[in-house]
């Protein structure tokens, strides 16, 4: 009795033609729906866009839907940003700045104070790490956007949230970790001055 020869192994298919699935096309809707917000496609062509990539089957069919956006992890893959208060205080804004997927804000003696109000972000998400140690961490956010402080060790000196949780799309979440040690952490939205300065001269850089 003859043996038969084994069967080829399948060749792998290349990338493209690997068939996309639900949680494939949803993060192509996802990326779409932020260009939209962001000004990059009107809605006309995001409807269009959105009907063909829920059809899609292949991730080639679902790369040129989005090949000519920004890719959302060219900003998270960049080092992060690290403010040290040391003695005398350090902060970060609140001009127009790039931010990068990760944050890390030490208080210090001298405290730090990171202002996002006037940044164009493409992130989805930014991870924030602030340590209040002696003198505290001040957050500031723009209107629409959202923390998540249930990473957060209060510490001493405590958490203090005043952000509301309407997101609105095309903003990024802030994943804020870290303790609060003796100074505190406090995130939040422009205060009264703040806005004040922002509406009398809103392109500041």
């Amino acid at each position: 009795m003859t043996s038969r020869p084994p069967n080829p192994s399948p060749r792998p298919a290349p990338s493209g033609e690997l068939r996309a699935s639900h949680d494939d096309r949803e993060t192509v809707v996802e990326q779409l729906r932020d260009a939209a917000a962001e000004g990059r496609i009107d809605l006309d062509e995001l409807d269009s866009r959105l009907e063909q990539a829920l059809k899609s089957k292949t991730h080639a069919e679902l790369a040129v839907l989005t090949a000519d956006l920004p890719r959302p992890d060219s900003f998270a893959s960049q080092p992060p940003l690290v403010l040290e208060g040391g003695l005398y205080g350090a902060s970060r804004g609140p001009g127009r700045w790039e931010v990068p997927g990760r944050v890390i804000a030490h208080a210090g003696v001298g405290g730090v104070k990171v202002d996002f109000t006037r940044v164009e972000c493409r992130l989805t998400e930014v991870a924030v790490e602030a340590y209040g140690e002696t003198s505290g961490v001040t957050i500031v956010v723009p209107d629409g956007w959202a923390a998540d402080t249930s990473g957060m060790d209060p510490g001493i000196g405590g958490l203090t949230d005043k952000t509301t949780p309407d997101r609105l799309p095309g903003t990024p979440l802030l994943r804020l970790t870290g303790a609060g040690g003796v100074g505190g952490v406090t995130i939040r939205h422009p205060n009264r001055w703040e806005r004040r300065k922002l509406h009398s001269n809103p392109t500041q850089d």
